[in-house]
């Protein structure tokens, strides 16, 4: 009987370590699978950024390139205004992230620390703008550039971008909750008003935040061609989204070899600032969605 209980054991022990290793095994094909969906795109791209046209077609797109042709990038470099493009994203990254952030946080401030009859209606109005599509209103929002004069300049996608989301005050607002009040009510028993609490305590202690909301913000900023392509028409205006649309439509540089180079310069900027910055990224959003 205890022979028969051991051999079940063991039998049971294989056909579990069988299926855990099978289980394995999946995950590391769909990990495999996705990463492929990810990364051959961008190959491909890359690959293609370094051959003339008759190697692409001829060879296969997954094939690398025998040398570094870099005459597609001199191309692109020349013809297209890349620096004007990196200068205005970079403007409209920097103003959009600062500004973006201040009005978050003193929003989620506002929220957190005070009781008035209407803040549950201010919740509400930001899920309503949520759900609503934003071709709903994008006429009103054009309007409204035009007429304040900001329409074809740097400052028109600057106010769209500034404004909040509920996600940022959401995120904003975990932080605050982990913070004591005792801290505003000693700093006011100090003498300090509501805006040297925010500046000199709440804001400093949600800057993990900050760099996490400020580099996702960045990264939408330079990778949205819609709003800077309607707002801001101008040649002296091109940011690096709309530098890429204007490849597809110059002769100069509508070939595949040069689109990919394009393609490869726009990415350029996105790449560096998620590399340097993903750690900010995941620690943030973990620490805003834990209370202790």
């Amino acid at each position: 009987m205890e022979a028969n209980l051991d051999i079940k054991k063991e039998t049971t022990i294989n056909i579990t370590k069988r299926s855990g290793s099978g289980g394995e095994a999946l995950k590391v094909l769909l990990f495999i699978f996705i990463s492929a969906i990810v990364i051959l795109p961008i190959l491909i791209t890359v690959f293609a950024s370094f051959k003339s046209l008759p190697q692409i077609g001829s060879e296969s797109a997954l094939k690398p390139p025998t040398s570094l042709n870099f005459e597609n990038y001199k191309e692109v470099l020349k013809s297209a205004n890349v620096f004007v493009g990196f200068k205005n994203s970079m403007i409209l990254v920097v103003a959009s992230v600062v500004i973006n952030s201040l009005l978050s946080t003193m929003v989620a401030y506002c929220l957190t620390r005070f009781d008035f009859k209407l803040k549950k209606a201010y919740f509400a109005i930001f899920l309503v703008g949520l759900i609503i599509p934003g071709i709903v209103t994008e006429i009103s929002r054009f309007g409204l550039m035009t007429n304040i004069g900001v329409y074809d300049t740097l400052l028109a996608p600057i106010l769209i971008y500034a404004g909040a989301d509920l996600m940022q005050i959401y995120i904003y607002k975990q932080f605050l909750e982990q913070v004591p009040v005792s801290v505003d009510e000693s700093a006011m028993m100090d003498g300090a008003s509501y805006f040297t609490i925010y500046w000199r305590i709440i804001f400093p202690m949600v800057i993990p935040a900050t760099a996490t909301l400020g580099i996702l913000k960045a990264v939408d900023v330079l990778n949205d061609m819609y709003i800077p392509f309607l707002y801001m028409p101008g040649v002296e205006n091109r940011t690096l989204s709309t530098l890429l649309f204007n490849c597809i439509t110059d002769p100069r540089t509508s070939s595949i070899p040069k689109l990919s180079a394009a393609a490869v310069i726009v990415m350029i900027p996105t790449l560096v600032i998620y590399f340097i910055f993903q750690k900010y990224i995941f620690s943030g959003i973990a620490a805003g969605a834990v209370k202790e």
